[in-house]
């Protein structure tokens, strides 16, 4: 088996956690040795003894240590967070980039027009240097995704000093604090 190591007589973590003597061909013994007690306690705590070894029985044996690790990082997310697990931390992930990518947006428009600023000429730079600050930036529209007051809570610390969540297609003024999009 890949990733298969020769044990010697301890037992596999799992057959340690289930309290029962490990078999020569123990379905667990790859992939929990023996010292990770701790990782198959909570693949057992989300997804039963059971459930794991016919999911690994199923899954062709080059798939089986990914596999594992898998439900490793699920039953792990699951414990922290019950109800979303890890699609909470990818639904996190995304919204973090999409306000990373507004916040980029609005740092190249800027730096657009300072650098067209620089270049303009000295006689009409003031009036060029007013509106070119007073102006607008148009932000490109925001992808939409799933809303979750709870998940928000748990992440985000949400006042009622801010201002309003952005629209789609507002426009943002280039000097105010921009709020952050939940």
């Amino acid at each position: 088996m890949k990733g298969y190591e020769p044990r010697s007589s301890s037992s596999c973590a799992a057959c340690k956690f289930l309290k029962r003597r490990c078999i020569p061909n123990c379905i667990f013994a790859p992939y929990f040795r023996s010292d990770e007690c701790k990782k198959f306690a909570k693949v057992h705590k989300v997804f039963g003894a059971s459930n794991v070894s016919k999911i690994l029985i199923e899954v062709p044996e080059e798939q089986r240590e990914d596999t594992v690790n898998s439900l490793a990082y699920e039953a792990e997310a699951r414990l922290r967070d019950p109800i979303y697990g890890c699609i909470g931390a990818i639904a996190l992930l995304q919204r973090k980039m999409v306000e990373l990518q507004h916040d980029l947006a609005i740092a190249k428009d800027r730096l657009a027009r300072y650098a067209a600023a620089a270049t303009t000429p000295s006689t009409t730079t003031a009036t060029t240097t007013t509106n070119t600050f007073n102006s607008h930036v148009s932000l490109p529209p925001f992808p939409e995704f799933f809303s979750c007051t709870d998940f928000n809570d748990n992440f985000f610390h949400n006042s009622s000093s801010q201002s309003p969540p952005l629209t789609r297609h507002e426009m943002v003024d280039d000097f105010i604090p921009i709020p952050y999009i939940l």
